[in-house]
């Protein structure tokens, strides 16, 4: 693609968790969580609510924010969200609007797997890669072939209650891990664009991302404090001091929210359909204003699949309407988060694709990992094996040369060769591309 071209990444994330539910006593408990109002549960109440009928001392407007018909509007089964994407995935729902490349409407599906908890009042899909599992005959259903699977995941409260918050992935680590591995031995599959589960990172969670995952769409920096009292001042969700700039930033090694000389790309991602931090047309402007200044942008939002996706598409598609005849030698394209990312940074930084790829050998109770093309993201490949009693694991290389050779021993100290049921070896390239490799020991 030229670089002379002026570009706008169109970027549709998707927190994508499945089905949910929650009954209205359920909804004046969270309420009441919220902002300390204890109200009888019932639908007269809370059509009260939403009309803002009920004198609560001035907080009337977020109340009714919190509540309103379209948040409350849950698809409650795989079924209603078969029924929803079985629309919105369809070609012609796609095209009703197209960019300037001539393609239609681009998903990305952020996937995560509830498990770990403690108990299930939202009657959430238990169990690991079953979103992602559902997510990926869809694409094939549809034959939606430039949509994205990505990478979502929620901490773990220390209750494991899924109702409650958290932002420790250290406190999670033996789930987060399970995911990674089972994504990687079972699916075939490596993350390379991150959306975090609350829009919350930390340490520890910047740590981790900085070792195996390329481009993070996680920035909500917006312009005022648009929080309500759970998550004012800094509770989840931070970026009060990241970048306003639609052009991605890497972040500082002490301060994800900084610029520094970290790998990772960090780019801005607001909310669309939800009650805090909504992508606005100033923030339209500001994207296009920095793609034609700079040469190219990445304008990404955000919503969830367990609620209908199709209003909010329209929002967006009427607000790139609205603006994009102000600014004639900018072109938009419809793109995947990983797609964008690549490309952007291209144009940017004038860099070529360096495609990673590698080899696996085994030599007796050795297992080898060489690097033949391209530069590695990280410090190291994912290295996850499932034993042959069904459980998964993750370890560290040996390293022999670095960037180049990594090694494996597999005896007492670890787990001795027949043991090892498959080994998965999973890695990002420092320019986003990633690779996938697998050995079956089984049938060795």
């Amino acid at each position: 693609m030229s670089r002379d071209r002026k570009i706008l990444y169109i970027v549709h994330c998707i927190d994508t968790e499945g089905p949910l539910t929650e009954d209205i006593a359920a909804t004046f408990d969270r309420l009441n969580n919220i902002f300390g109002v204890d109200l009888e549960p019932s639908h007269a109440n809370l059509m009260a609510l939403q009309n803002r009928e009920i004198e609560l001392g001035g907080i009337e407007n977020d109340i009714a924010r919190v509540i309103s018909p379209n948040l409350l509007n849950y698809n409650n089964s795989w079924s209603d969200i078969e029924c929803m994407l079985n629309d919105a995935m369809s070609v012609d729902y796609r095209r009703k609007m197209l960019d300037d490349f001539g393609n239609g409407w681009v998903y990305n599906w952020h996937c995560m797997d509830h498990v770990g908890y403690s108990d299930n009042p939202r009657h959430k899909d238990l169990g690991y890669g079953n979103i992602f599992r559902f997510y990926k005959r869809m694409i094939q259903k549809t034959k939606s072939s430039s949509d994205e699977l990505n990478w979502h995941f929620h901490p773990l409260s220390f209750t494991r209650n899924p109702l409650q918050c958290a932002s420790s992935y250290i406190n999670s680590y033996d789930v987060l891990i399970e995911i990674l591995c089972r994504r990687l031995v079972d699916e075939h599959w490596y993350p390379v664009a991150n959306r975090p589960g609350f829009h919350t990172e930390r340490p520890d969670s910047h740590s981790f991302l900085e070792q195996w995952i390329p481009f993070d769409y996680a920035n909500q920096y917006y312009e005022t404090d648009d929080g309500q009292p759970d998550l004012v001042k800094g509770r989840f969700g931070d970026w009060r001091r990241s970048s306003p700039s639609w052009c991605g930033y890497q972040p500082s090694h002490d301060d994800y929210q900084s610029s520094g000389t970290c790998r990772r790309w960090i780019f801005r991602c607001l909310n669309v359909g939800t009650r805090f931090n909504e992508l606005e047309e100033r923030h339209v402007h500001q994207a296009y204003r920095e793609a034609e200044s700079v040469g190219s942008a990445i304008l990404a939002f955000a919503n969830h699949d367990y609620r209908d996706i199709r209003p909010d598409v329209e929002r967006v598609r009427n607000l790139i309407s609205k603006v994009k005849a102000e600014y004639s030698d900018v072109t938009i394209k419809f793109s995947g988060a990983v797609e964008a990312a690549r490309l952007h940074l291209r144009n940017r930084l004038g860099r070529s694709s360096d495609e990673i790829s590698f080899s696996i050998e085994v030599i007796d109770n050795k297992f080898f990992v060489n690097i033949e093309s391209g530069k590695l993201f990280g410090p190291q490949p994912f290295l996850a094996f499932k034993t042959r009693f069904g459980t998964y694991h993750h370890d560290n290389f040996d390293v022999q040369e670095p960037g180049k050779l990594y090694s494996y021993v597999m005896d007492n100290h670890t787990f001795m060769k027949d043991v090892i049921d498959t080994i998965g070896v999973g890695a990002a390239g420092i320019d986003g591309s990633h690779f996938v490799a697998t050995k079956d020991f089984f049938h060795s």
